[in-house]
């Protein structure tokens, strides 16, 4: 049976420097997304949005290790974050924020691998949000990114760099907020989390 790592495999977009800011064309990937808004740590909306995510992300894993003969690791849960008024991110109005949290998907997960994965998951499970669940293509493009160790709280210098940077090159900021969530947010200590910040860019 063939085993692949896809954060060894996708190094680049998955394990970059937390010394330095680095530019990367992200291509065209796959995803299962859920949309949302409210403040993360009290919506009820949120943690639906992971359970239903999650459980159709491994099962989608299951039925392509029995039929394909392929083991991969599930990938990191995703989050794209915006607000109407962007203002309310420095404000910290996070009722207001906006959020699309996502789960990237190997090439060789079909629509009818996830079409099967839902029904499945409906019948054991049935999370709230997983009538929300859709399965989509996203191209980010060139972006800029940099890990940041520890509580969401301060990621503020960070995502100042990742702008500075794209200002710096001449470039302009391009789309939502992005952030890779390598630990389980639910659990791991505040001080251990290991945040991939991504912000896209056009050139001027």
């Amino acid at each position: 049976m063939a085993k692949i790592d896809f954060k060894k495999k996708l190094k680049h977009l998955y394990q970059p420097s937390a010394k330095e800011v680095v530019v990367v064309d992200i291509p065209v990937m796959h995803f299962l997304m859920i949309d949302g808004e409210g403040d993360p740590s009290k919506a009820k909306e949120f943690q639906e949005a992971i359970e239903a995510l999650f459980s159709t992300a491994y099962t989608i894993k299951f039925l392509v290790k029995k039929e394909e003969n392929i083991d991969y690791g599930v990938l990191p849960l995703e989050g794209l974050w915006w607000a109407d008024d962007m203002s309310a991110f420095k404000t910290g109005k996070r009722d207001d924020w906006k959020w699309t949290l996502m789960i990237m998907q190997p090439e060789m997960v079909s629509e009818e691998y996830v079409k099967r994965a839902i029904e499945q998951v409906e019948k054991k499970k049935n999370p709230v949000a997983l009538s929300k669940l859709r399965f989509e293509a996203f191209h980010e493009g060139p972006t800029v990114q940099i890990m940041h160790i520890g509580p969401f709280s301060e990621e503020g210098p960070n995502i100042q760099r990742i702008h500075d940077k794209i200002k710096e090159d001449k470039c302009r900021l391009k789309g939502k907020h992005h952030e890779i969530y390598l630990n389980d947010i639910r659990k791991v200590d505040p001080k251990k989390m290991k945040t991939i910040l991504r912000q896209p860019f056009t050139h001027q």
